[in-house]
């Protein structure tokens, strides 16, 4: 069984994606979609045949006022059908690539876990499907990445570390594919998927969730309802594909 660590961030306004917040969206939505995203990803490790870890930030890396353990823990809780199989632990390293190196790491060579997986809640789109074939593909290969647009990775799982340090250097599929190489593993990949930490994210994710919701595949439900809610939407302006909210919800 693979076990999938999530690492979160409090969902709270002025923290959490940053990048997307501005004109579409203020502080307060942002967190709210990022809050979405956590628990759509979270439910989808659950239904998997994955572990579920999540990842929590330590208070010392958060806004003051903040209690980072409850910020995380009480929704994703709400959210799943059996929160008591869910484990919660706080990360540790100054770094992304190093909580993640961290994590991984422990989880290998300490609990002899046999493959690890870290996600981030922005993969709004992981699904049982993408989670269920990595772990497979994680029977013969070290290393298994799931690639984003702009050389970004959804899904990095690993059956042996790798060296962490800055590993996630943009592009990260490459540099983790690297590391990867160094250490005398084999890499594969899953079929790449968005991710949502942009407003330009905003232009492949919107229409793609829209798409498949009518066609009646999978979807991350919070995070599609959410978007739909706010009236967010991907037009044609003079044909360059543009996002905005639709004021007209009639």
């Amino acid at each position: 069984m693979t076990t999938v660590t999530v690492l979160a961030d409090p969902p709270v306004e002025g923290f959490v994606l940053q990048d997307l917040a501005g004109d579409l969206l203020d502080d307060a939505e942002a967190a709210k979609l990022y809050e979405a995203m956590l628990l759509d990803v979270c439910r989808a490790v659950e239904i998997s045949g994955a572990e579920l870890l999540v990842n929590y930030r330590p208070s010392e890396q958060v806004p003051d006022g903040v209690d980072p353990e409850t910020a995380v823990r009480e929704p994703v809780t709400e959210a799943l059908d059996s929160p008591d199989n869910a484990r919660f632990e706080v990360q540790v390293g100054s770094t992304f690539a190093g909580r993640v190196g961290n994590t991984v790491t422990h989880l290998l060579n300490r609990e002899d876990v046999a493959t690890v997986a870290a996600v981030e809640p922005t993969a709004a789109l992981l699904n049982r499907q993408l989670i269920d074939s990595a772990a497979m593909k994680l029977r013969s290969s070290g290393v298994v990445l799931g690639p984003a647009e702009g050389g970004r990775v959804y899904y990095a799982g690993f059956g042996e570390p790798i060296d962490f340090e800055d590993s996630y250097a943009t592009p990260s599929v490459e540099t983790i594919g690297e590391r990867a190489a160094d250490a005398g593993l084999d890499v594969d990949f899953l079929p790449s998927t968005p991710v949502l930490e942009t407003q330009a994210d905003l232009k492949t994710v919107v229409p793609l969730l829209r798409a498949r919701n009518r066609a009646g595949r999978a979807i991350p439900k919070r995070t599609t309802a959410f978007l739909d809610d706010l009236g967010v939407r991907v037009i044609d302006d003079d044909g360059e594909p543009t996002v905005v909210r639709e004021t007209d919800r009639s």
